[in-house]
């Protein structure tokens, strides 16, 4: 006979999912083979899943290609990204960002600390000789070492007494202006061979920002772009006048490659 069964429907992304995971694995293993019946301590299981948040937390960090100070990095990828996770299994972590210096540019490196705060809630046995553990709690430290290309390493050090400090606050990211396209159209509309690359750069005049002009078969090519940060923006106003916005690969933004510049219109590369 058929069985139909019901699904549910997809599940939004969470970034802390495999945090509440990990610790239902880790506080119901005891009710499998993994570590038998019995009353299990809520301390251990506690830095256990400390110990499962903080290995999380150095994946999700990953691979570093942006040059980003420590305190940047704590504020917008540790502290903002961070909140409580309750498990079904009655477990809480918190972290905390402690101390933070250094920067991911050239060969330099950025270390952050963090602490990961765990509490476990009693959890009688639901039957005879069933599967149980005591309420626990562990505080865990971690350092999290940065350098540009490589990926986040990380390892156990010694938890400072007292409170974490005050959050950092995230330096401001270089970028093209929300309204650039707009700039650049409008310069485009009006300029001749000639102004070009003045009127460009007038228009961008900021030092963090490049600008590169060419006239190539009678159209006027401007490419306004951010370097460090792969941000580029690439105009063309054709010899009808009309102003389009090519396509190209994003690829070719990466270090050692064509980077923000006419070429990706004018001899893009293949």
């Amino acid at each position: 006979m058929n069985r139909t069964r019901a699904t549910a429907g997809p599940k939004p992304p969470s970034r802390h999912r495999p945090v509440r995971w990990a610790l239902a694995v880790l506080l119901l293993a005891s009710a499998g083979c993994g570590r038998g019946f019995g009353e299990e301590s809520g301390d251990a299981l506690a830095r256990d899943a400390a110990a499962a948040e903080a290995k999380q937390l150095n994946t999700e960090l990953g691979h570093r290609n942006r040059v980003r100070d420590a305190g940047s990095i704590a504020a917008a990828e540790i502290v903002q990204q961070a909140q409580d996770a309750t498990s079904d299994a009655g477990a809480t972590v918190r972290r905390e960002a402690l101390a933070w210096s250094g920067r991911t540019a050239g060969n330099e490196r950025a270390t952050v600390d963090v602490r990961f705060v765990v509490t476990v809630e009693e959890r009688p046995p639901v039957s005879v000789g069933g599967a149980s553990n005591t309420a626990g709690e562990a505080t865990v430290c971690y350092r999290y070492e940065f350098q540009l290309y490589r990926y986040t390493t990380y390892r156990e050090i010694d938890c400072p007494s007292g409170a974490a400090p005050p959050p950092p606050t995230a330096a401001p990211v270089p970028r093209v202006p929300e309204d650039g396209q707009k700039r650049l159209t409008a310069v485009l509309r009006t300029a001749t061979p000639q102004t070009l690359a003045g009127a460009v750069r007038a228009a961008f005049p900021q030092g963090w920002i490049t600008v590169d002009t060419t006239v190539h078969e009678g159209a006027l090519v401007a490419a306004v772009g951010v370097p460090a940060e792969r941000d580029c923006l690439l105009l063309v106003r054709t010899p009808a006048g009309k102003i389009e916005s090519p396509g190209y690969d994003r690829i070719w933004l990466e270090p050692g490659e064509t980077g923000c510049r006419t070429g990706l219109y004018v001899s893009p590369p293949r």
